[in-house]
């Protein structure tokens, strides 16, 4: 059974060069949203201080919260990306991110190539990405694109291909930074139906948003930070 724990986690980011009192460091402060210190020469700035949630399956967990609250970085911290500074983080299951669907895409690599390495960046064996390819390829309709460079694509291209990538690789746990739609009117559709079927197969769901509508309507429980810190949190 999927879970997801963290136990009192604070996440801290080291700012060098940045004086307590310059224009840097109040940019950096309005931007982020989160506590800042000085340490030891070093602006520290306190992106999560003190989250603690269980997770478990069934689960859909709807993340709400001002630009710069923490949500973005609260997602990476559920996905293991960025490391605990203090507090205990543990997952039980596979996870599926859609908060950046073209991270670790090279330009340089054909579609093909990248997929491949996408599987390898997701935890998935080598045997298993070769046989969900034809799905992946079938699904982002590139054709013969696939053959060539990424840097050869559009924006929406792109997009296509990572956003077909990341939702036939079925998993336990789902992130998403608000709701994924991509491509032109008639593939927004397909989209569209695509992530609901991801959704409803996901053991977890935790979705940031700025849509209450959208989080009322996908989960069944709502959290809002401020400042890195939990404010609120209830089920819907």
């Amino acid at each position: 059974m999927p879970r997801l724990s963290l136990q009192n986690v604070s996440v801290d980011f080291p700012v060098f060069g940045s004086h307590a009192g310059s224009l840097k460091r109040v940019l950096v402060a309005s931007v982020t949203g989160g506590a800042i210190s000085k340490e030891t020469g070093v602006t520290m700035i306190h992106a999560l201080d003190g989250i603690s949630l269980e997770l478990h399956s069934g689960d859909r967990l709807g993340i709400t919260g001002h630009n710069g609250a923490g949500k973005s970085t609260l997602l990476r911290a559920l996905a293991g990306v960025y490391p605990p500074t203090q507090g205990h983080y543990r997952c039980e299951g596979t996870i599926s991110s859609l908060i950046e669907p073209t991270l670790g895409i090279e330009p340089e690599f054909t579609g093909y190539e990248n997929i491949a390495l996408r599987g390898v960046i997701m935890g998935v064996s080598a045997r298993e990405m070769e046989s969900l390819t034809p799905a992946i390829a079938d699904f982002c309709e590139l054709g013969d694109f696939l053959n060539m460079p990424v840097r050869t694509y559009s924006t929406g291209m792109l997009m296509r291909l990572a956003f077909a990538i990341t939702t036939t690789v079925r998993a336990d746990i789902l992130l998403m930074d608000e709701w994924l739609s991509v491509g032109d009117a008639e593939f927004q559709s397909k989209s569209a139906d695509r992530m609901q079927e991801v959704v409803q197969n996901a053991g977890i769901l935790v979705l940031a948003s700025h849509s209450p509508a959208l989080i009322k309507r996908e989960c069944n429980r709502v959290i809002e930070l401020a400042h890195g810190k939990i404010v609120r949190d209830e089920p819907l």
